[in-house]
């Protein structure tokens, strides 16, 4: 009979062979025609989601021509100035569909009706569902090209391949896109921190998470200073990966911890669900990562949650430590295309008290995750529903000079809670342009908030400062190339900046001739584009209007008149 340990490695080996042969490999084509260079990940941690697909570098570029990666139809296209910003969806008859995103616009008949789409609903943003017979694409098609639009951090395609029935997103490493990326580089873990679990759980004489310093071995692999523990233990790590011909820090494909031989904590980035995605913030050791910036993926869980990349021991990763009993805790980082890197952790029970006690600070309140939680104090109350918190703590909630306070934005918040402040001083005008806003630390936030008689409500997942707040100030408008009487044949477009000093920009809405036209908006730089299209315009002498909205109904209108040449 084969050794355990041999036995297990072949398991491990064949479940990962068969999660990257369950997958065509030579259905999918790039949908570039550049070298494919990655600037971020399937899997990789970002701000309360995981990735759900590749990034793939346009040289700094935007306009790149981006194809059809197989047959099939335009199923889906979905135009928003945030998230993905300008994207298409093509659904194939093998049960997947391609997602291209940040994209500047759309080629041909796809742009066409993308346009007819606009000018129909007379909105800039859009969700359209298509049928089969719609936009049929071919392979290699030309359907796009790149950009630069909506959350992205400069110009990229976005491009993930999703299982059609159930929306999942899927690696698209798993599709033979790893053999047109180059990656022979191990990836690397820059901190390990150890953790007490526990209130009585003391690890290196601290109550306190720390740093554990580890050396490379002659073999390549790493050894940690010996990690003395009284109680029990969990481990967690940053780690990333770079790729060959690449500087970008981009996220691991699977990490994998052991506990004397045993698996004990571990997750692959193969699929999963969106509705997932923000168990990120479970993942992470939150509270450090607002502070320092730095996500320590914790391999324990102290409350299990379920997403189900994770899989974990009957101790959930944590690691109870008894005397005379000595431990060995192994962590392996690994890419898709299996270089790894390895820690070996010696872990050794020990009696001595802590020199550093814990930091928790214990009040009146006591937050259950798995209950409900209602905080209530003179007009001012707050509801939490069973599993808006990842875990049990200690609650800062009071109210004292009309604000009240409720926590702060070093805890992770799953979804929304309800904030409810009443007031009957207020006339029927002012509730209007009235709302609940929040503050943490310095930054001032809008709440969409309802109002019925004297009580105003909002649902948000902003912690910190409550308080009511109106804003009466109308939207700012200033036109950059724009001016009464001036002549625009040479222009290409019409632009302006917009902004709002608090409730933020609800509706934006140029004419000319009375007629409704495009602004596109990057609010990233707080611009409104109208690119001439030919439509509506005359000879001569054309009115134009712009109207702004916030959110509680202020509005700015500007008007003016140019002169355009149009033969």
């Amino acid at each position: 009979m084969l050794p355990m340990f041999i036995r297990l490695l072949f398991l491990l080996i064949s479940v990962h062979l068969y999660a990257q042969n369950e997958y065509p490999k030579d259905y999918f084509k790039s949908p570039l025609d550049i070298r494919l260079n990655l600037s971020g990940s399937f899997g990789e941690l970002r701000s309360n989601h995981f990735h759900t697909g590749l990034d793939f570098k346009t040289d700094r570029k935007e306009g790149l021509n981006i194809y059809a990666s197989a047959d099939g139809y335009v199923s889906r296209i979905k135009i928003s100035s945030y998230g993905y910003g300008k994207a298409i969806y093509v659904t194939h008859p093998n049960g997947y569909t391609t997602v291209y995103g940040h994209l500047l616009k759309g080629n041909g008949k796809i742009q066409e009706y993308i346009k007819m789409s606009h000018y129909k609903e007379k909105a800039f943003e859009i969700e359209l569902f298509l049928k089969p017979d719609e936009l049929v694409v071919k392979q290699g098609e030309l359907i796009a090209f790149s950009g630069n639009t909506g959350g992205s951090g400069g110009p990229h395609l976005h491009f993930e391949i999703r299982d059609t029935k159930s929306e999942k997103p899927i690696n698209p490493l798993l599709f033979g896109f790893d053999a047109l990326i180059k990656d022979t580089r191990e990836p690397i873990v820059s901190t390990l921190m150890a953790y007490p679990v526990g209130e009585n759980s003391i690890v290196n004489k601290s109550q306190e998470p720390l740093a554990i310093n580890y050396t490379k071995q002659a073999d390549g692999t790493y050894i940690a200073d010996k990690v003395l523990v009284n109680g029990a233990v969990g481990f967690g790590i940053n780690a990333y990966d770079m790729f060959d011909f690449n500087y970008n820090k981009n996220g691991t494909y699977q990490v994998q911890s052991f506990l004397n031989g045993k698996q004990s904590f571990n997750y692959e980035f193969n699929t999963f669900a969106f509705d997932e995605s923000r168990y990120i913030n479970a993942l992470l050791d939150f509270p450090r990562f607002r502070k320092t910036g730095v996500r320590i993926q914790r391999l324990f869980m102290e409350n299990p949650y379920p997403l189900s990349i994770v899989k974990s021991d009957k101790n959930n990763g944590i690691i109870v430590v008894k005397p005379n009993i000595s431990n060995t805790y192994r962590i392996e980082v690994r890419d898709f295309n299996n270089n790894k890197v390895v820690i070996n952790i010696p872990i050794q029970y020990s009696p001595v008290a802590s020199e550093t006690p814990s930091k928790i600070v214990k009040t009146p309140y006591f937050l259950k995750a798995n209950n409900d939680n209602m905080y209530k104090k003179d007009n001012m109350s707050v509801f939490v529903e069973e599993g808006t918190f990842y875990e049990d703590f200690y609650v800062n909630f009071d109210v004292k000079d009309d604000t009240l306070t409720f926590q702060d934005g070093s805890i992770a918040v799953h979804k929304n809670f309800k904030v409810t402040i009443d007031d009957n001083s207020l006339t029927e005008e002012q509730k209007k342009k009235t709302f609940i806003a929040s503050l943490d630390g310095k930054s001032k936030r809008y709440n969409s908030t309802k109002f019925k008689d004297s009580t105003f409500t909002t649902y948000t997942k902003n912690l910190g400062k409550f308080f009511l707040a109106q804003d009466t100030i109308a939207p700012k408008v200033r036109a950059i190339n724009i001016s009464e009487g001036k002549w625009l044949s040479t222009q290409n477009s019409i632009d302006f900046t917009i902004s709002d000093d608090f409730s933020g920009i609800s509706s934006y809405n140029g004419y000319i001739n009375g007629n409704w036209i495009l602004f596109d908006y990057d609010y990233k730089n707080a611009r409104i584009t109208y690119d001439f299209d030919g439509q509506f315009l005359q000879e001569g002498k054309n009115e134009f209007k712009l109207e702004v909205t916030d959110n509680v109904g202020n509005s700015t209108i500007f008007e003016t008149h140019f002169f355009k040449s149009i033969k």
